[in-house]
């Protein structure tokens, strides 16, 4: 994300709002991204980094690792800073041609399609709580080992069961510990991704 003058003063309010913090200055970055986005200061409390996410997320961009996202909205939000940076490959699991399942969501069918074909890859959830689900069934049956997984998905039930299994599992994870989330703060998160990586790795904008 480019920052203009005229987001001064609203980053200003962001961190006069938040004060005190036990965040690395990375992780401080993506949720400061994510209250810019959503104006929601109750993220600050509720973002969740699993050990060395940043670090894992931020070697795959560089290794130019494909990057599989569960919906249109988050490819959209990401489709800017990836291009002007690293230019990994996208893929959206509702687009991925696949053949009809009645018991499967067309979320959780294609990225299950895609995470077999890249299972390694990075993977973004924003808003499919099926799409989640089915990731972490095929870690636990140790068919992929993604790079890193975003999950922001809103959602009740079993969702949250997905998240906590997400969270006990070894594959680096950032996700929301809460009901809420949606695809602008699966979008902002890989974004402020995205630019740290691209700092880290000594890269110059164009």
């Amino acid at each position: 994300m480019e920052w203009h003058v005229s987001d001064a003063q609203s980053l200003a309010i962001i961190d006069s709002e938040i004060g005190d913090h036990v965040f690395s200055p990375a992780e401080y970055e993506i949720v400061r991204r994510v209250i810019y986005a959503t104006a929601d200061f109750e993220y600050k409390s509720l973002i969740r980094f699993s050990e060395r996410a940043l670090q894992a997320g931020a070697a795959a961009l560089a290794a130019r690792t494909t990057i599989v996202v569960d919906v249109p909205m988050v490819q959209t939000g990401i489709a800017y800073d990836i291009q002007k940076t690293f230019a990994n490959p996208v893929f959206c699991s509702t687009e991925a041609l696949t053949r009809p399942q009645i018991e499967k969501t067309r979320a959780a069918w294609g990225i299950e399609t895609l995470a077999k074909r890249y299972p390694e890859g990075i993977f973004i959830v924003g808003q499919a709580p099926t799409a989640l689900t089915t990731l972490v069934d095929l870690i636990e049956a140790e068919e992929i080992n993604p790079a890193l997984i975003i999950a922001t998905p809103v959602g009740l039930g079993d969702i949250e069961d997905a998240k906590r299994r997400l969270q006990d599992s070894l594959v680096p994870n950032i996700t929301i510990d809460s009901r809420k989330g949606n695809a602008v703060v699966a979008a902002a998160i890989a974004d402020g991704l995205i630019d740290l990586a691209w700092q880290a790795y000594g890269q110059k904008r164009e």
